[in-house]
């Protein structure tokens, strides 16, 4: 039987929420609450499981379109919900090859709505990341999103360019200017970008991660050091330490 493009993007949204609420628990809901801060509301299904379901979606919707991918990226994101918001996440990470430039605008606007790093970093690195380096003209939002007003954009601008990096590529240059920009910032989710970046960085290039905290050691946070550190070896952890003694 010829397989039917059309989806009932209100149908769907319904049973994917009442398989989540299946799915939750109340003690891990009150748990992930509190933990996170959120002003959403939590139904307590694990990531796991939220991935489980996000792979269903695509699994029974083999001939999902752009547009009905983004209605239903809308329709899910539109309920205060931090699962489905997750779900969400999952879905356009798993559906990325139907995204196209234009389509920054709605990334930007859930990046800006998440407010928190648990939404924020898959969006901004398996999202963001992804589509940008499979389109190297959107480096341009990305220099805007690193000046933005908003903390939370200003991470996702770091963690944009953590994928290929983390493999050995990528564009460190770019992230060195990013950094450089913000190294005097107390934001602890902006420090830690940045070790987290320069970590898993090191993984592969280490002696690139190491003179880059070299030159930078005074300026650099704790947070950020003990973050980068971790892959360098024992001497260029010590030298790295030793430069930012006064």
């Amino acid at each position: 039987m010829p397989y039917d493009p059309a989806i009932d993007v209100p149908k769907l949204v319904r049973q994917i929420d009442r398989e989540l609420r299946h799915l939750g628990s109340p003690e891990r809901a009150e748990h992930e609450k509190a933990y996170l801060k959120s002003e959403l509301e939590h139904y307590g299904a694990s990531v796991p499981a939220i991935r489980g379901v996000a792979k269903k979606v695509v699994e029974e919707h083999p001939a999902l379109t752009r547009d009905e991918l983004k209605a239903l990226v809308e329709a899910l994101w539109a309920a205060p919900v931090h699962d489905r918001r997750i779900l969400t996440a999952e879905l356009l990470v798993l559906e990325l090859d139907l995204l196209e430039p234009a389509d920054v605008a709605l990334l930007e606007r859930l990046l800006r709505e998440s407010r928190t790093w648990a939404l924020v970093d898959g969006l901004a690195a398996s999202v963001m990341g992804r589509l940008t380096d499979r389109c190297p003209e959107l480096g341009s939002v990305l220099d805007r999103w690193a000046v933005d007003d908003d903390f939370w954009i200003r991470r996702s601008a770091l963690l944009a360019l953590l994928v290929p990096l983390r493999r050995g590529g990528g564009d460190f240059e770019r992230f060195s200017r990013y950094a450089d920009q913000m190294l005097d910032e107390r934001e602890f989710f902006i420090r830690k970008a940045i070790g987290w970046v320069l970590r898993d960085t090191a993984k592969k290039r280490p002696d690139l991660v190491y003179c880059w905290l070299l030159s930078r050691a005074p300026m650099v946070s704790g947070v950020t050091i003990r973050e980068a550190v971790k892959p360098l070896s024992a001497r260029q952890r010590a030298d790295v330490l030793a430069a930012r003694q006064p």
